[in-house]
């Protein structure tokens, strides 16, 4: 499986970003230009995930991004898991928004 840090991503143009966590989840923090869908309705929403472009995925801390990562790279997505996930993206000052919903 292919992954990636959060700065890496942040610093890559035009990154298509996909968010598996919760509703709940994102109502705590949440990268503004993130497409979310949670991984629990991934398998039925496959179809808004590109496949013309890389895919980088996110999730709290890299677990369940990672299954996503998994599942969409065997369907044939370039995708690619975001080391640490969100945790690892605010710890790295990386730009979020707090708070709010989504």
């Amino acid at each position: 499986m292919k992954s990636i840090s959060p700065a890496d991503v942040h610093a890559a143009a035009d990154a298509w970003i996909l968010d598996v966590r919760e509703d709940h989840e994102l109502e705590q923090a949440r990268v503004d230009d993130a497409h979310h869908i949670p991984l629990g309705t991934l398998v039925e929403r496959l179809d808004e995930v590109p496949r013309d472009r890389t895919v980088y995925v996110m999730c709290h801390g890299g677990g369940r991004s990672a299954q996503a990562t998994e599942y969409l790279s065997a369907r044939g997505v370039d995708a690619v898991n975001i080391s640490g996930g969100i945790m690892e993206w605010h710890r790295a000052g990386l730009p979020l928004t707090i708070g709010g919903t989504a």
